[in-house]
């Protein structure tokens, strides 16, 4: 039996998978505003971290401000339709303190 791989160990593609099912409404559900945020908040964590070892990747920056804005359209819309969701899930990913 293989014991569970930790954060670290794991490729993007299984992180991504993992998100996807710890946040998902159903069985098929991919594409919720619930998935994209967790997936987008993983990716801001991701470059944030790249970022803070090359200081001149601007390129990279311009990614993150971006991925940035996306999140909080939709974290906006989802205040708006599902407060509750909203809560729940900002209180999951610790986001809004």
């Amino acid at each position: 039996m293989s014991t569970p791989l930790t954060p670290e160990q794991m490729t993007t593609a299984e992180k991504r998978v993992e998100t996807v099912k710890k946040f998902r409404k159903h069985e098929t559900d991919t594409g919720s505003p619930q998935v994209q945020i967790a997936l987008l908040t993983e990716r801001i964590t991701h470059i944030n971290a790249h970022l803070q070892k090359a200081k001149k990747d601007h390129a990279g920056r311009r990614g993150l401000v971006l991925m940035v804005g996306q999140r909080n359209r939709l974290l906006k819309y989802m205040g708006r339709t599902d407060r509750e969701g909203y809560q729940k899930l900002i209180a999951t990913l610790g986001l809004r303190k």
